[in-house]
């Protein structure tokens, strides 16, 4: 039975020209660590820092579902189509009206030979018995355009703004097709204008 105050062995020495063992450096005193189920109530909870994603740890989830901007007033846009219907389709009937009574007055001014000569010749005075209406006939085709540009440029806008995306939508097909619509129905009725008036000479 061995003596507990008696003191730990003492090595042997160490013969000459032979390096020391290494000696292992003492262990640090780490504290235990107490389960979760035994920490005390009172405990404080340490929370994650402001601007920390708390989300799960296999991604991230958006905090918030993503929403549409609301659409504003639908008048931008239903502005935009009355400005294409007024230019396509209003300002086209007075045109191709205008473009008769100037195809009437110049086939009742002069006979088909004589005005084939003069369209040839880049004779310009065919024009003169209605110069009246082709001021008229100008003063319509600049308007007509000018309302189609506003209508093209105000219906994409409301479409950008969502401000009556339906009429504007609407509107940029009307302007767009607003001048082979009047030019194409101005040249029908000058030419069947010309042709009736110059028959009945």
């Amino acid at each position: 039975m061995t003596d507990p105050q008696q003191s730990s062995p003492v090595p042997p020495p160490l013969a000459p020209g032979y390096p020391a063992p290494p000696v292992a450096p003492p262990a640090a005193y780490q504290p235990p660590v107490a389960p979760a189920y035994q920490q005390q109530a009172g405990a404080p909870v340490y929370q994650a820092p402001p601007g920390a994603f708390s989300g799960p740890a296999g991604g991230y989830t958006a905090p918030y579902a993503p929403t549409t901007p609301p659409s504003g007033a639908p008048g931008l846009g239903r502005m935009a189509l009355l400005l294409a219907l007024l230019a396509t389709v209003v300002l086209t009937i007075v045109g191709a009206v205008l473009a008769w009574q100037v195809g009437h007055g110049i086939g009742s001014s002069t006979d088909l030979t004589d005005l084939e000569n003069r369209v040839s010749g880049n004779d310009l005075s065919i024009l003169t018995p209605v110069r009246d209406l082709i001021l008229w006939v100008e003063i319509t085709t600049w308007t007509a355009t000018a309302l189609g540009i506003w209508a093209l440029v105000q219906g994409i806008v409301a479409i950008a703004k969502r401000r009556g995306r339906g009429p504007g939508i609407a509107a940029v097909i009307i302007a767009a097709l607003g001048p082979f619509v009047y030019g194409l129905a101005g040249y029908i009725a000058f030419i069947v204008a010309l042709g009736v008036a110059a028959t009945q000479r």
